[in-house]
């Protein structure tokens, strides 16, 4: 039976139940991921957040397809993720765009692949690329752009594939803080209009506030979830507000409750 609309958007977008995720390194077995369950509703942003190996990109991975869970499931409108689709984008932070296509062209590239007519592909290039504010840089190269446009056509090309869940792997960490702060606010501006689903891995607090909806804090070996924080905070949000700063210190007392304080040698 055909799955109608409404069926399909009274469902979660992703549904994530008992996922673990076990790597064999040199002969031992990793625990990267234990009993993760986690919901996200259709154009949520969720930032994921936690300290260096607490599992946020293999969870990332394997939402996007790239990685199979060791144990658990994840459902994308009641269907099992089985492997990659263009339904589900991945942005990285190290932009991984093909350097001999120039900026339309990256952006043009997944609906290239799926047939898309000519007519109709220079009409989607040109419309994320303006989405972005790169325009005037259409015909220019990766190799011609800065860091903070290189990662701008990385969203476009996502976004041009008919993407409906954003999956972005610390996008902006490379970035200067002035480039970074512009990016997210032009990030919130694409997300308010195109209504997408976004997670977003982070390891900054303040940056997970300024975005998101939802802050999912994880904990390290194996990773876990540890909280669930749903962000009340209206938009735009300003980093210096006494509320702001109220909901960065509850979320960084639960983001370093589970680590121990290691006792420092005194110096010789």
């Amino acid at each position: 039976m055909h799955d109608s609309g409404l069926h399909r958007s009274a469902r979660p977008t992703l549904a994530i139940k008992g996922l673990s995720k076990k790597f064999s390194i040199g002969g031992q077995t990793v625990e990267a991921l234990r009993d993760v369950n986690l919901t996200i509703a259709k154009g949520e942003f969720v930032c994921l957040i936690g300290a260096s190996g607490c599992g946020k990109s293999t969870l990332l991975r394997i939402i996007a397809g790239f990685e199979t869970a060791s144990a658990g499931s994840v459902d994308m409108y009641g269907a099992p993720i089985t492997g990659p689709g263009p339904e589900r984008g991945m942005v990285f932070q190290d932009f991984a765009l093909f350097p001999w296509l120039t900026v339309k062209e990256n952006i043009a590239f997944g609906p290239k692949q799926r047939g898309l007519p000519k007519a109709n592909l220079d009409e989607v290039a040109a419309r994320y690329t303006d989405m972005v504010g790169l325009t005037k840089f259409a015909n220019y190269y990766p190799s011609q752009l800065s860091g903070g446009m290189k990662q701008r056509v990385a969203i476009a090309r996502v976004l041009a594939n008919d993407c409906e869940v954003l999956l972005m792997d610390e996008p902006f960490g490379a970035l200067d803080a002035l480039t970074r702060e512009k990016l997210q606010q032009e990030l919130l501006e694409i997300w308010e209009r195109t209504k997408v689903t976004v997670i977003f891995v982070t390891h900054s607090v303040e940056e997970a506030v300024v975005l998101s909806d939802r802050v999912v804090v994880m904990t390290a070996g194996p990773g876990r979830i540890e909280h669930d924080a749903r962000i009340h905070l209206q938009r735009p949000r300003e980093v210096s507000a006494i509320d702001f700063n109220q909901v960065r210190r509850e979320i960084t007392q639960r983001l370093t409750s589970h680590v121990g304080v290691k006792s420092i040698p005194a110096a010789a």
